[in-house]
């Protein structure tokens, strides 16, 4: 359930939580690149939700979780349609159309889309040090897009899908933060990625072509989309945003680009140059800055912190 009310001090394991989540996505990043050339965009985001709701559908199994409350399905179904289902399909698209630089930047709104609509829709209000921490991290997400564009042109379709995954990523998000008061991280990951599977079953045909033809390093890193950056990075995800706010774990994923470049270094060989790292620590900083509290002296000259 949702422990964000009365929160008084850093949530370590929601920290960890989040941390966990922003390695796996990172690491989805490289799997997705070596699974595109031989699945199309919506068989890729079929296979991996499938994969996930498999082995999240076993735990709900095993732990015999029952079905998430009546009040908890807005936000489920809302988050199942936008984020792991249409965010998907339109990434996956999208990256056919532009260079991944070009798509971490256009991608990289998403975050800002959050901290807008949880302070109007949500009510959470626009912290100064989450705006100034988001603003810094946006400034690095541009620095590694440009850093690592291939300065090839950009289809205007594949700039519209980019966009389109930002927002559905933002608004899935949101709808996401009232369900978690309702019902569990696990029951909100589950019940949404089977909505996501739903919602991508049109593409089972391409899926059932193009498997045999694939290479089972491919095939592999579609498995392993769907158990790590999906069935567990997005429980713990959940987890972590049921113990803070949207805008805050909006802005976390700002980290994502800079765990993206050691990662692509050791599995690709990719070395980054000065300014993708540069890029990089300008990303992490300003998470840094999200995160802390701002401090107001107290009446007797004491600082507090809000």
């Amino acid at each position: 359930m949702d422990h964000t009310a009365g929160d008084t001090g850093p949530d370590h394991r929601a920290l960890v939580a989040a941390g966990i989540t922003v390695v796996l996505w990172a690491s989805a990043f490289v799997s997705i690149r070596a699974s595109a050339e031989y699945f199309a965009p919506g068989a890729l985001a079929l296979g991996r939700l499938l994969t996930a709701s498999i082995a999240l559908g076993l735990v709900l199994l095993v732990k015999r979780v029952p079905p998430p409350p009546r009040q908890a399905w807005p936000g489920i179904v809302g988050s199942g349609v936008l984020w792991f289902g249409l965010y998907m399909v339109a990434l996956n698209w999208g990256e056919q159309g532009v260079d991944a630089g070009t798509a971490a930047m256009i991608v990289n709104i998403g975050p800002i889309v959050i901290a807008l609509l949880s302070g109007w829709i949500l009510k959470e209000g626009f912290p100064p040090m989450l705006l100034a921490g988001m603003a810094v991290s946006f400034v690095g997400a541009v620095v590694v897009g440009v850093s690592t564009s291939n300065g090839g042109s950009s289809s205007l379709t594949g700039v519209l899908l980019c966009l389109l995954a930002a927002l559905t990523y933002g608004a899935g998000v949101v709808l996401q933060k009232p369900a978690l008061a309702h019902a569990t991280p696990l029951q909100v990951t589950t019940y949404g990625c089977f909505v996501g599977t739903a919602v991508t079953l049109p593409f089972i045909g391409q899926l059932v072509d193009q498997l045999p033809d694939a290479p089972l390093t491919a095939t592999l890193n579609m498995v392993y989309l769907g158990l790590f950056p999906t069935a567990l990075a997005f429980t713990t995800w959940t987890y972590a945003l049921s113990r803070t706010t949207a805008g805050k774990m909006g802005a976390t994923t700002y980290a994502v680009p800079a765990v993206v470049v050691p990662i692509a270094w050791i599995a690709l060989d990719e070395v980054p140059g000065w300014l993708t790292l540069l890029g990089g620590a300008i990303c992490l900083a300003g998470v840094a800055v999200s995160r802390r509290r701002r401090v107001e002296p107290l009446p007797g000259g004491a600082p507090s912190t809000k």
